[in-house]
């Protein structure tokens, strides 16, 4: 009986790549698998083809001879290169097996091949860190209390009374796996005495349980740049949770949250800041006092006639950038205060003003004129 073309075996066409090859075999093989298939005698002799097909095809060179002079490329005749580790399908199909099988189990199983597992390193840490605007601008030292793991003091980390030295395990010789035959494979997954790490503890330290870290609460001091703002990260290079059994501790994340300012509003570099203005002192002209945000006072001269709104600028007044180049602006708003509680004298003088001043208005004079225009062509 003449052998099935391996790419129809695996289901594929030829031209299949490296990937679709491992795809189609990985499902035709968990498909055809003997155990799975007790009561189908012809499953075992097509989970031998299938693998025949797939440990030739995986291969660069016999995928090229195969594609070239197809099966005669690994039989006695037919002119086509020999060898190849001979016949492919001669019985032993578990290197055809092994590239998938990791895919398949390897994580439920122990994950991978290798020695034992290194010592786990601590977890990293973040702490959110809320900084005044000022502090923002000017930067400063602060020291934060952080709960955390740290190396036992007891035993040195290792988890052993007296810091002595760990044992190789019995169950796995030191290897972290432990192997089982199952059917046709041999199944390797983490050793259950040790999880993995190749070493057990004879006698564990009283301090931790064998651990080698416990809680505690450390205080450590932070250095707050000028020009942080909300999101800025600073990372404290092993000052997180420590290592499991003397593995390395991870790191400590600050992160910056800079809390709103009465005064102030930030926009990246640049500071805001709305000051209100009298009605007489916009309609005149004249002087007012702005606040900086290092805590000075800066002179803005106000031109007759401003109107709410209007903006200035004070140059190089706004935050410093946080890696260098230039500060940011400070800009000034105004805010035409309209006067409450009136006495009668001064509501009779404003009357006087606004029956003299219906030409001093070109806002309001350019907005009802665009008004009426609109109303007269409604009704048009």
């Amino acid at each position: 009986m003449s052998k099935r073309d391996f790419y129809d075996v695996l289901g594929v066409a030829k031209g299949a790549s490296d990937a679709e090859l491992k795809k189609a075999y990985r499902k035709k093989a968990m498909e055809l698998h003997p155990d799975r298939n007790k009561d189908k005698p012809e499953a075992e002799g097509q989970f031998k083809e299938v693998n025949e097909a797939y440990e030739v095809l995986k291969d660069g060179e016999k995928k090229a001879a195969y594609d070239r002079f197809g099966h005669a490329a690994f039989e006695g005749g037919g002119g086509g290169p020999q060898g190849f580790g001979g016949h492919p399908g001669g019985g032993d199909f578990s290197s055809a097996f092994s590239d998938v099988f990791e895919d398949l189990f390897g994580d439920f199983m122990g994950g991978g091949r290798g020695g034992p597992q290194r010592a786990a390193r601590g977890s990293d840490l973040r702490y959110n860190l809320h900084v005044s605007l000022e502090e923002a601008f000017s930067g400063k030292q602060k020291t934060v209390s952080v709960q955390s793991s740290v190396a036992c003091d007891s035993c040195s980390g290792t988890g052993a009374e007296g810091g002595a030295e760990p044992s190789n395990c019995p169950t796995c010789s030191g290897m972290g796996k432990v192997r089982a035959q199952q059917g046709f494979f041999t199944v390797e997954r983490t050793c259950p005495t040790c999880s993995g790490r190749g070493q057990i503890i004879n006698n564990p330290c009283g301090s931790c349980a064998g651990a080698g870290r416990k809680q505690k609460e450390r205080s450590l001091s932070v250095n707050i740049p000028a020009g942080v703002e909300t999101g800025t990260r600073i990372r404290l290079a092993g000052e997180g949770e420590a290592g499991l059994r003397g593995g390395p501790s991870g790191d400590l994340y600050i992160f910056i949250e800079v809390r709103n300012h009465e005064i102030f509003e930030r926009e990246a570099q640049n500071l805001f800041c709305r000051i209100p203005v009298s009605y007489g002192t916009a309609a005149l002209g004249g002087e007012i006092e702005a606040p900086t945000i290092d805590g000075g006072r800066s002179r803005v001269k106000i031109p007759a006639g401003s109107q709410s709104g209007k903006q200035m600028r004070l140059r190089s007044k706004g935050m410093p950038a946080l890696r260098g180049g230039p500060s940011g602006d400070l800009y000034i708003e105004l805010a035409i205060e309209t006067p409450v509680n009136l006495t009668a004298k001064q509501k009779e003088l404003l009357k006087e003003f606004e029956d003299l001043g219906k030409d001093n208005n070109p806002e309001s004079s350019n907005f009802f004129g665009k008004v009426k225009t609109f109303w007269d062509g409604m009704k048009g």
